[in-house]
């Protein structure tokens, strides 16, 4: 198992329209062979990022979704937050999974 991070750094100004458009989101990526589970971290710290984690069976999983028509549509309304939404350029990284314990659900 892998897990993807995506760290977006997002002006404070535009954060609940960040999180609007993942709680409108496609929902896509769900439905992909290997796709495990989708998290959206928000930063409790100012200039933090935010952080889309994601976790995948394998590599494999994750390079075909971005390979994928579904990924194109799902990240189609990325355009509508406008540029100066965002602080920073996003960092992708990847990992491999070496130890799970308990399960996680928001409360």
């Amino acid at each position: 198992m892998i897990t993807v991070a995506n760290r977006i750094f997002v002006h404070p100004s535009y954060h609940d329209q960040f999180e609007a458009r993942f709680q409108d989101r496609a929902g896509l990526v769900d439905g992909m062979d290997g796709f495990i589970a989708n998290q959206v971290l928000r930063p409790t710290a100012e200039g933090d990022p935010f952080v889309v984690l994601t976790f995948w069976r394998d590599r494999e999983s994750f390079e075909a979704w971005t390979r994928s028509d579904a990924f194109r549509q799902g990240h189609a309304k990325s355009g509508s937050l406008p540029k100066e939404a965002f602080s920073g350029p996003n960092k992708l990284e990847v990992h491999d999974v070496v130890q799970v314990t308990g399960e996680v659900r928001p409360q």
